[in-house]
């Protein structure tokens, strides 16, 4: 059986070479379906990977409390999110002195997103952020200081004159490479010292944590306070393995400052840090259907223009069937042949259609400068994809060429 089996794959190789133009045109149209198909599902992948690489940068151990949802909006679906009672200063700081389970909080606020920030003759837009924040702020944000320090116990204590700025809000200030550490900008109303530069860290959707500075919130509460001000708790566990564990002292906690009883609904959020990128990943599924049927579409085409090929190639061989039939081939024997010859071109076109499908599919990976994808799955079913194309195609031109007669087949010119 073996024998049988390698003796038809030399034979396909052989009618291959022998045919060259034909099979290589015939390669082609099988590697344009299933480069369709595998480039389609790599770019998809390279996406998924930019969303959790873009929404996990604060870290798979990070969760906040908040007092409203997200706000999520796709094509005709819109989430709405709950609004529920601001979360105040102090009970933000209740939580903090009381959560005795190991990890990093920091407590926020915005304090205005249109502000614009000046150094002497030189100002931003009018679309900087304003953050009032603790020393802790850096950590569970996953910013880093590039240059400077970070706030001191003291500074957020009495709400010093004292500001962290991000990296476009330096470049647009600091012109020709100018030190900012040290520098007295305008906040708004008040002057403020430059002690830091956050490194830079890109936009997110459209959101850049570049364009902000960073205030004790001490600060904030003093200059920039706003009625019904809400505050945001971040909390950074030591281990993601019990983070989970933490969520759930953390909601038991702030249910009891909120003197929630059990049968009441919480009247807070708690958002993990990739909630949003699970949520839009979720999304994708549908678009990954879609993907897949046109890639499947485009591979049910390639497969017709196979069949054809193969129908002409039987026409065009058939005193060479009449031959083999005449020296003792049986049916089954010219049958397997032209099925063994369809399943081999199908193989040469789905490795050359992976291998550009991967290549074209992480163009995407350069353009979000995410990491190259190799999308085993769809490589393995590529193979398998084109296993089953090759006999779908190759069955009916091999029944044909079995069933043509030797007499009539030997002397057909």
């Amino acid at each position: 059986m073996n024998s049988l089996f390698i003796e038809n794959i030399k034979e396909a190789l052989i009618s291959i070479r022998s045919h060259l133009l034909r099979s290589i045109l015939t390669v082609l149209i099988i590697a344009i379906g299933i480069m369709a198909l595998v480039g389609i599902l790599t770019a998809l992948d390279s996406v998924k990977g930019w969303i959790n690489n873009d929404f996990t940068q604060m870290g798979a151990n990070s969760f906040s409390i908040e007092n409203r949802g997200m706000h999520v909006h796709m094509g005709k679906k819109s989430k709405r999110p709950k609004h529920y009672p601001t979360i105040t200063y102090s009970e933000a700081m209740d939580f903090k002195q009381k959560f005795d389970f190991p990890s990093v909080i920091s407590i926020s606020t915005n304090a205005s997103q249109i502000a614009t920030l000046k150094y002497g003759s030189n100002k931003t837009n009018p679309n900087i952020s304003v953050i009032g924040s603790d020393d802790n702020y850096t950590t569970t944000s996953g910013y880093d200081v590039f240059k400077g320090r970070n706030f001191t116990s003291n500074e957020i204590t009495y709400g010093s004159h004292v500001v962290i700025i991000g990296s476009d809000v330096s470049s647009q200030l600091f012109k020709n490479n100018e030190n900012p550490i040290g520098k007295i900008i305008a906040v708004g109303s008040g002057k403020y010292q430059v002690i830091g530069v956050l490194k830079e860290k890109g936009s997110s959707m459209g959101f850049s944590g570049d364009r902000s500075c960073v205030l004790p919130v001490n600060n904030v509460r003093q200059y920039f306070a706003s009625p019904n001000q809400s505050y945001k708790i971040e909390v950074q566990a030591s281990n993601t393995r019990k983070l989970d564990e933490a969520i759930g002292e953390a909601t038991s906690l702030f249910r009891n400052l909120r003197k929630l009883k059990v049968s009441d609904e919480e009247n807070f959020e708690i958002l993990k840090s990739d909630n949003l990128a699970q949520m839009l990943i979720e999304n994708l599924r549908y678009v990954t259907v879609a993907a897949t049927l046109i890639g499947l579409i485009t591979l049910l085409g390639a497969a017709v223009g196979l069949m054809n090929i193969m129908l002409v190639s039987v026409t065009e061989r058939t005193r060479e069937i009449g031959v083999r039939k005449a020296i003792g081939a049986t049916k089954k024997v010219i049958k397997n042949q032209f099925i063994a010859e369809t399943i081999v071109i199908c193989q040469f076109g789905g490795i050359l259609g992976i291998i550009l499908g991967i290549l074209i599919g992480n163009i995407t990976s350069l353009v979000m400068n995410t990491p190259f994808v190799i999308p085993w799955i769809w490589m393995i079913a590529g193979i398998i994809i084109c296993f089953i194309v090759g006999i779908i195609s190759g069955i009916f031109p091999a029944i044909k060429a079995s069933k043509l007669d030797p007499i009539e087949s030997l002397r057909y010119e």
